[in-house]
């Protein structure tokens, strides 16, 4: 579009003059025969320069000009004044009122259009820095929300997925959904036991310990931890992202998890702490998403999947693996399992079948341990 261009006079005959060699040039021009005209003109058809003749009566050009640089909308508005007063001093009182240029009449035309088309061209570099400002101000706002939500999301996923979720690649886990997921319960045989007889800094060393292990296995595992209660974790797979092979990542980070607790052992039993480790394993459908109130969600899954885990967990003795019928119909060709029969399971009705991971011979992907990685 033609840049627009307001042409202010008093007198019909200069702004017919200066409005034609404008519009031959290209510009579309508009007129105010007035200073409040002028500024009605400048709120409504918003043009890119002003030409503002300096005498006119009620309100003078210099008048107009202190008008257009208070408003915040028109500050950087160009203004060029126009008169055929003593040049000197009216440049000097042009200036302090904000003109960006000033011009003598009669007017010499090709100065006229130069200076229009210098300052326009000002202008334009102008808006588009001052676009360029808001986007950067939006993108910046952006990025602070995104990494507030990444935080928040890292509490119940692993880094990776986190970002992935900010990113957009993937839906907004916190809504309600449904989906079947891999869900993976353990805890410490004698926790309780333990916690009872030992002081309270043996007691948080252990837990210390216990949970860095466990924390890295499920970070390298890619797993989402729906929570923690002392002794206790519940981690779920094939969520907030679909993955093709939950059960195997399941029972792979079991395998492993066991490995790491066994080396926690061998340091625990010499402080004296007869301490084991138990790990059930179920698949199935659950509801997930942010559950709790406004400044304090957690992300969790209710369903029969969870409870199963849960049971399998509880009926592990130490170092199992327990695993229901679906998860080893998923992985059967990558374990060696032991089979254990019905288990009558608490909220049941029926026995549940379970077997229990003796050994896992599937492959065993790179480690994605930040701490391996550095």
């Amino acid at each position: 579009m033609p840049e627009k261009v307001l042409v202010v006079d008093d007198v019909p005959v200069n702004v017919k003059l200066l409005a034609d060699l404008l519009a031959v040039k290209g510009y579309a021009v508009v007129t105010a025969a007035s200073g409040a005209e002028a500024l009605a003109k400048i709120e409504k058809e918003q043009p890119g320069l002003v030409l503002l003749d300096v005498m006119m009566p009620g309100m003078s050009g210099y008048d107009v000009c202190r008008r257009i640089r208070q408003n915040a909308a028109t500050a950087m508005l160009p203004v060029i004044m126009v008169t055929a007063l003593d040049p000197t001093q009216e440049r000097v009182k042009g200036i302090e009122a904000g003109a960006d240029d000033f011009l003598t009449k009669p007017i010499n035309q090709p100065e006229l259009l130069a200076r229009v088309k210098s300052l326009l061209r000002i202008k334009l570099l102008h808006d588009e820095l001052a676009h360029w400002n808001r986007t950067l101000e939006q993108r910046v706002e952006q990025q602070l929300a995104q990494l507030d939500r990444l935080e928040r999301l890292k509490r119940f996923f692993s880094p990776q997925l986190a970002e992935l979720i900010v990113s957009g690649d993937t839906e907004d886990p916190l809504k309600s959904h449904r989906r079947e997921i891999t869900v993976v319960f353990l805890d410490l045989r004698g926790f309780t036991a333990f916690a009872e007889t030992s002081e309270p800094e043996e007691v948080m060393s252990v837990l210390r310990e216990y949970h860095n292990a466990m924390g890295r296995t499920i970070l390298e595992h890619e797993g989402t931890l729906e929570r923690f209660t002392g002794d206790g974790m519940m981690i779920f797979f094939n969520d907030p992202v679909p993955v093709p092979d939950a059960p195997e990542r399941a029972v792979r980070m079991a395998v492993a998890m066991r490995g790491r607790v066994d080396e926690l052992l061998v340091t625990w039993r010499k402080r004296g702490y007869d301490l084991d480790f138990g790990i059930g394993i179920a698949q199935g459908y659950a509801t997930i998403g942010a559950i709790g109130f406004e400044g304090r969600m957690d992300y969790g899954a209710i369903g029969t999947v969870t409870n199963l885990a849960a049971r399998l967990c509880g009926e592990a003795r130490p170092r199992q693996i327990l695993i229901a019928q679906r998860v080893l119909g998923a992985v059967e060709a990558m374990v060696e399992v032991e089979e254990l029969g019905g288990l009558t399971l608490k909220g049941f009705s029926k026995p549940v079948s379970a077997f229990n991971v003796v050994r896992f011979s599937g492959p065993v992907p790179p480690s994605k341990d930040p701490a391996a990685a550095s």
